[in-house]
């Protein structure tokens, strides 16, 4: 989140993020298509947009890099033990909560908004959990092992000169460098990412 809004402090309106997908759901039939290895429209996909960072993006680095062939690509780096801290809090342990789901259970054939919800939610079962994370996102051992060859992947398909690994404590300077942008007189934003995660996936669980 704080790579999205950088980016768009940059110039780059609009970033795709996952919550893109959550606020936009009619969206995610392009992403089923690139899941089942079929034609994606991305033009039409990311049409008012201009970077793209997060999942699903993250899993279809070379199809968008065949896509815009002049893009460039920001690998976010940090240690494992780090990102596994992070991410169990948040977006590996995304299901609703109990309550939750007996809300939308009981809205969801009279509320087309909660269907579309759930449609997307039953999308990164299939393609994140079960594709990127082989079925146990919230198996320590199993998650860090894909974060670590998902980061050598990247690191073996993207060509040097279009490649920027990069911690988001770096801040702005070798972002910018790498993008040719001048380096905003703004700090960079530091977003909480669990207080962010919380409070945008609670709005979406309470469609």
């Amino acid at each position: 989140m704080s790579l999205k809004m950088a980016l768009e402090q940059l110039g780059y309106v609009q970033c795709y993020h996952m919550f893109e997908l959550l606020d936009h759901p009619t969206g995610v039939q392009h992403w089923k298509n690139a899941m089942r290895g079929r034609p994606v429209d991305w033009e039409a996909l990311f049409a008012g947009y201009q970077a793209v960072v997060d999942f699903p993006g993250c899993l279809y680095v070379e199809e968008l890099m065949a896509a815009f062939p002049e893009a460039k690509v920001v690998l976010t780096v940090r240690d494992p033990e780090s990102w596994w801290e992070s991410a169990s809090a948040t977006i590996l342990n995304a299901a609703p909560p109990l309550p939750a789901q007996i809300r939308l259970a009981l809205r969801y054939p009279f509320v087309r908004r909660v269907r579309q919800i759930m449609d997307v939610v039953m999308y990164n079962i299939q393609d994140i959990y079960k594709g990127a994370f082989s079925g146990k996102p919230m198996d320590k051992e199993t998650a860090i092992q894909a974060f670590i060859a998902h980061n050598a992947a990247i690191r073996l398909l993207v060509p040097p000169a279009r490649l920027l690994e990069y911690e988001v404590k770096q801040g702005w300077e070798p972002l910018c460098a790498f993008l040719g942008q001048e380096i905003p007189p703004s700090e960079f934003p530091r977003i909480n990412a669990r207080e962010e995660f919380y409070r945008r996936i609670g709005k979406i669980y309470r469609a």
